[in-house]
């Protein structure tokens, strides 16, 4: 059987709700088929006041095996480090999340929030707010860039706005089946098997994208939403076109731009007026082209694709 604690800082319960309606596996799954035993979830766990200090005390002590402790959210250190503002069980949440990071056998950050604090971490960010072990791009985060839990790993990062639920229950089943050893983890801490592609991978506008065909409004089933729209797709390191969110679609296939929610910079830009759901460009050429091309390159292809264009590109892909 496998101890799975979840607890939650700064958060929106995006992720909770996100984990709620993962598929395969189900949250249910975990439970019935893969032997998960979950010690307390904030929207799961029925026990209250006292009876979850006294599931936390157990883990800290080594009483409770602590096999993977579960963080949603910031790590919230205001004012001036002393965490007041985000107490739990009589306690700040950060000295808890110190303690049970230092109990457990693997440590997992679920969402924007956890890993590198996502939207509460823009400045001019008065609470503080900081991944686990990360800040933006930055390495260290609240556990420092050297922690490492029980099993030699580092915090293990799914992130996302939300995570999709499955990158969620897959990990989980992973650790709970012995399979850590195989989890290649990428410079963020992402599992590679998650984040080693980019969203743009199997995106419908793929060939709009080929032939610089570009869409102006959001909805449209035509064009593609880099251009004009901001999408960061080229960019963003996810399998949302392979791994679709409730088996159905993805934020390209439904018309709305990717907004690079799994990368460690998000938001871009620091939600700046004007930045967001925009292309910036120069003299008409993006400021940022897709990795591993040059701008003289880009802009080539960009000539050539344009003046190659067919009709069928620039029409409704849907339309019978």
């Amino acid at each position: 059987m496998t101890n799975v604690l979840w607890l939650q800082g700064g958060a929106c319960s995006g992720n909770t709700m996100s984990f709620l309606n993962a598929e395969e596996p189900s949250a249910v799954d975990l439970v019935t088929d893969f032997g998960v035993n979950v010690l307390w979830h904030p929207s799961l766990g029925l026990e209250l006041g006292d009876q979850v200090t006294s599931i936390l005390d157990a883990c800290v002590r080594g009483e409770t095996k602590l096999d993977v402790f579960v963080f949603e959210g910031t790590v919230i250190q205001a004012p001036g480090g002393t965490g007041s503002w985000n107490r739990f069980c009589g306690r700040p949440m950060m000295d808890w999340v110190k303690e049970l990071a230092g109990a457990a056998e693997f440590v997992v950050a679920i969402g924007d929030c956890a890993t590198w604090g996502g939207i509460p971490a823009v400045p001019p960010n008065p609470s503080e707010s900081t991944g686990l072990q990360f800040h933006k791009k930055q390495a260290g985060g609240f556990l420092g860039a050297g922690f490492r839990s029980r099993s030699g790993l580092p915090v293990i990062n799914i992130p996302g706005c939300p995570a999709h639920p499955d990158w969620i229950t897959q990990i989980i089943v992973a650790l709970a089946t012995g399979r850590a050893g195989d989890l290649a983890l990428d410079e963020y801490h992402r599992p590679r098997t998650f984040f080693t592609t980019f969203t743009q991978t199997g995106c419908t506008r793929n060939m709009h994208f080929a032939y610089k065909v570009s869409t102006s409004e959001f909805g449209q089933r035509k064009g593609c939403l880099f251009y004009d729209l901001g999408c960061r797709g080229p960019f963003t390191r996810s399998p949302c076109n392979r791994i679709l969110w409730n088996r159905v679609s993805s934020k390209t296939r439904a018309g709305m731009p990717c907004i690079g929610c799994t990368e460690p910079e998000f938001p871009h830009h620091d939600l700046a007026p004007g930045t967001v759901f925009t292309t910036p460009t120069t003299l008409g050429l993006p400021n940022e082209v897709p990795p591993g091309m040059t701008k003289r390159g880009y802009l080539t292809v960009t000539a050539a694709a344009k003046g190659v264009a067919p009709d069928w590109a620039k029409e409704d892909m849907f339309v019978v």
